[in-house]
């Protein structure tokens, strides 16, 4: 069981040091191996600027610091019975398995402590089972075990969960969006640590990107898209029990920064992801909650939440940092803290979107390609993908790796699925982000289509025809496992026989492999303006 890092680590003003003081006996009871009946060397402890973590054979008791911060007010007993009792409830929602109860520390006459006994309560800890720490997405990323269906995983879980969650009315809107902007670029000033004129920018950009865009937050939550969300939805808060991906630690202490935007809340996930590297799962992701929540009206926001992400992230590290005594420790977290404070920055630079196609018959490695090309294209998490096998299931109501019938593929739902392909590229090009639309563009008329999406913003299109010997395609369709395309062998005898291939489009040369497909394409489009990420 991991413990949590929410929030800022300010420090605690007058008075908290009282409470802390009353609550040590408690900590050394709860380090006792002998209140939990186990070997002297199975009882660890994990400490954060809010909560102390026990760690007892199979359980994990979580201690609420009677501290007093900017934040927080958890110097009453009182207060902290009731922050056990709300992160119980919200983290049921998602790990009923791991939160088990709210558990009273009592006081018998004699002075003796014990769990759940006669007494009064003098103090409240969340029982909750313990959890191999392995199994954190965090240590899971740092092991490269970050994989495709991990990903898919990950963004079913968390669309599950927003879409589970009933809107609210009193959540974030403009006015709360800008004193989180501004209560972060204050924390940033204070810590004496960052540059004055990039903070500067950072306030200044933030706010001008959420005046621009008021009147959207607004239309948000008229539209059910503010809901009490995690709040605190980074790596270290998902675990993978078995192969599920389990999210954990909901944030509890203010519902102000839970009942948010979900695009909010799943920008810290892609942020974290962005800011450790891992740019194509973290855009995988993206992609898949996308298409299972049908949310693409919001991507407009998606920048500024990225970076007000990476904003608060800078501010609590260089807090951390604060708090080390290792110099070294001290200066690595330091410059982590500057590195978010640049990325934040970054996150809210200016990306002029265009539209990219790649057609192909089946088996020719479109997706691929469309995969592969997504983590580049600016702004992050890079661009929305558009891809026909997976909007086909999505308009017959099926899970992306269903199998479909034939009745699906009938020229009316395909032209349908044409259709939403172009209306998904043209929400992704109005919110600012680059759109993929990955099909098999057989046909002259849905080329000009997708031409037009482009033409009518004024954006650049991109065409590109992937092209591979018959017996590798037939090759590639028999090999297929876990993917949204049905195409068969005759499917594809029927496309080679009857479809057109397009004169203008450009046609990578695809002998040397995916990646120097990716290369190529690359290189095309940033000799076309067009700026990427080095592939």
């Amino acid at each position: 069981m991991a413990s949590k890092r929410n929030g800022s680590p300010s420090r605690a003003s007058t008075g908290s040091a009282a409470g802390e003081a009353a609550q040590r006996p408690v900590v050394a009871f709860l380090l006792d191996p002998s209140t939990h009946g186990v070997a002297a060397g199975d009882v660890d402890r994990i400490d954060t600027h809010i909560a102390t973590v026990v760690l007892a054979g199979q359980r994990a008791y979580k201690l609420k610091r009677a501290v007093k911060l900017s934040f927080v007010d958890f110097s009453s007993l009182q207060a902290r019975e009731a922050a056990c009792r709300a992160e119980l409830a919200l983290n049921r929602r998602t790990a009923p398995e791991i939160y088990l109860d709210v558990v009273a520390v009592t006081r018998a006459p004699d002075g003796r402590l014990s769990l759940g006994g006669e007494g009064e309560a003098v103090e409240w800890l969340v029982a909750m089972r313990r959890f191999d720490d392995s199994r954190l997405l965090d240590r899971v990323a740092q092991t490269s075990g970050l994989n495709a269906d991990l990903a898919l995983e990950l963004a079913a879980a968390v669309a599950a969960f927003h879409e589970a969650e009933p809107p609210v009315d009193d959540g974030a809107d403009a006015a709360e969006l800008e004193r989180l902007i501004r209560q972060c670029v204050h924390e940033l000033r204070a810590r004496g640590l960052f540059d004055r004129r990039a903070v500067a920018a950072l306030q200044r950009r933030s706010l001008g990107h959420l005046h621009a865009s008021a009147e959207l937050v607004a239309v948000r939550r008229s539209e059910g898209r503010v809901r009490h969300c995690h709040g605190d939805l980074h790596l270290r808060n998902i675990f993978l029990d078995g192969e599920r991906p389990v999210l954990f630690d909901a944030l509890e202490f203010d519902e102000r920064l839970a009942k948010i935007d979900v695009l909010y809340d799943l920008a810290f996930l892609l942020m974290d992801l962005w800011h450790r590297g891992h740019r194509a799962f973290a855009n995988l992701l993206f992609n898949r909650y996308l298409l299972l929540t049908g949310d693409w009206g919001g991507l407009a926001l998606m920048p500024l939440f990225l970076s007000m992400r990476a904003g608060i992230r800078a501010h609590v590290t260089a807090g951390v940092a604060e708090a080390r005594r290792s110099r070294r420790e001290a200066r690595a977290l330091q410059a982590e803290a500057r590195d978010y404070l640049t990325l934040a920055l970054d996150l809210l630079a200016p990306a002029r979107p265009c539209l990219v196609a790649v057609g192909g018959f089946s088996g020719s490695g479109k997706s691929t390609l469309a995969r592969g090309l997504a983590p580049h294209l600016l702004p992050p998490p890079g661009a929305v993908v558009a891809r026909s096998d997976e909007i086909r299931k999505k308009l017959w109501g099926i899970a992306p790796e269903a199998r479909l019938p034939e009745a699906a593929y009938a020229p009316p739902m395909s032209r349908r699925v044409y259709a939403e392909m172009r209306r998904i590229a043209g929400a992704a090009l109005d919110g600012g982000y680059a759109a993929i639309v990955d099909a098999v563009h057989d046909r002259g008329g849905a080329r000009r289509q997708a031409l037009k999406v482009a033409e009518a913003r004024g954006l650049g299109f991109h065409g590109f025809w992937l092209e591979a010997p018959a017996e590798t395609l037939m090759c590639r369709i028999e090999g297929r496992e876990r993917d949204a395309s049905d195409a068969t062998t005759s499917v594809l005898r029927a496309q080679m026989a009857k479809g057109s291939r397009p004169a203008r489009w450009q046609r990578p040369d695809t002998g040397a492999g995916a990646a120097a497909v990716v290369r190529e394409v690359l290189a095309c489009l940033a000799r076309s303006g067009i700026d990427v990420l080095p592939g």
